[in-house]
């Protein structure tokens, strides 16, 4: 009897689960094509639907239409392979351009075998290689880019030709080819000198290198493709993104995996500045995440950068201690000289993307971090 009373009281329950589910859904519609409905409304009215309909925190069940194909720029790099592979998990197809300068093919090579997968090793910096690229795709992820802050402000015409003119080059193409939805990487960069924390999408200040002026650049480009060409665009303004596949290595390497590979050699890292300077630190897969809700997000939130973060922040003398502790060692590290251009306080308001797109962090510093170090122990050699 008991059972029985479960089984009723649960099939009522999703009985009324789905009247309201599509109840609203109908007054979405209608709203929609209201003469009064402001963008604003509808992409709040959007956000509740997503939430009713359960899938709102997990990309993993966003229904694409069946064996959609999806580009990815820049794809045997760190966000890039970890894009394609979780496509790749869903059963749709995925086609990688790079040109192998920064990335590396052992990256994808976990997946290469797949059927659905394609490889074309090209730049973008060519519009015949974009064009070809774009051809019967559906969504253009694209994170092809030069990514050293110090290094753009030593080489400022090869930063501006791969992320500038690379970048609109595959705007082109992909709204040439009629591609549903477009995402790109820009970056934390563009907010400069300006002090307002945390980081709202609407305040920026005066660019502080070449790289930060190439991302803004980005987004104005982004912006006119929306408007005028016909391709929804979503900006994915990074912060400090750590995770699994990030390069240690060279003169520019990010911090968490440099101070990670420290720690496994026993070597003291060195920090740049007097370490309290803060970032805010986010794990590879919120990031997937972020990029492919937007591929399903809805043309009203098209034309807009996002924050992409944890929305904490921690100063990187925090992150080495929690580094430290769950390594178990005391290294001291050594403190070098700052870093011409780096921004000295980065933390996120991620309320926009909240909103817009429906972004939920699923990982916290201390779950992502110990992903992290996992994947570290088991890739890199001693």
């Amino acid at each position: 009897m008991t059972y029985l009373r479960v089984c009723v009281g649960l099939s009522i329950m999703c009985y009324t689960r789905e009247k309201k589910r599509k109840r609203l859904s109908r007054t979405i519609d209608r709203f929609r094509t209201s003469a009064d409905m402001t963008k604003r409304s509808y992409l709040e009215a959007s956000a509740v639907f997503r939430a009713w309909q359960g899938d709102i925190m997990n990309y993993r069940t966003i229904n694409f239409p069946e064996n959609s194909l999806f580009l990815v720029t820049g794809g045997t790099g760190f966000i890039g392979s970890n894009l394609a592979e979780a496509i790749l998990s869903m059963g749709h197809r995925v086609r990688v351009l790079d040109n192998l300068l920064t990335g590396y093919e052992k990256n994808i090579a976990g997946f290469r075998s797949n059927p659905k997968f394609e490889f074309i090793k090209g730049d973008i910096r060519d519009a015949a290689t974009c064009d070809r690229a774009c051809e019967g795709v559906d969504y253009v992820l694209h994170q092809a880019a030069e990514v050293s802050v110090p290094e753009s402000i030593e080489q400022p015409v090869s930063y501006t030709m791969t992320n500038i003119i690379g970048t609109v080059n595959v705007m082109e193409a992909a709204a040439k080819h009629g591609v549903k939805k477009m995402t790109y990487a820009s970056s934390a960069a563009v907010y400069g000198d300006d002090e307002t924390m945390p980081k709202r999408e609407e305040i920026v200040g005066r660019r502080l290198s070449t790289y930060a002026v190439t991302k803004f650049v980005d987004e104005e480009y982004a912006y006119q493709y929306t408007l005028n060409y016909g391709l929804d665009c979503y900006g994915m303004r990074y912060f400090n993104v750590y995770g699994r596949r990030q390069d240690p290595n060279g003169a520019y390497a990010a911090v968490i995996p440099k101070f990670i590979e420290c720690l496994l050699r026993d070597e003291p890292p060195t920090i740049n500045g007097d370490g309290e300077q803060s970032r805010d630190f986010v794990y590879v897969e919120d990031v997937v995440q972020a990029n492919l809700l937007a591929c399903a997000a809805p043309h009203e939130a098209a034309g807009e950068a996002y924050n992409v973060a944890a929305g904490k922040r921690s100063s990187l003398n925090e992150m080495y201690a929690v580094l430290s502790k769950l390594f178990g060692k005391d290294l001291k590290p050594v403190f070098g000289p700052e870093r011409k251009g780096d921004i000295r306080h980065s933390g996120a308001d991620i309320s926009k993307i909240k909103k817009n797109l429906g972004y939920a962090p699923e990982y916290d510093f201390s779950r992502g971090i110990t992903a992290a170090i996992q994947w570290y122990k088991e890739n890199l050699k001693a």
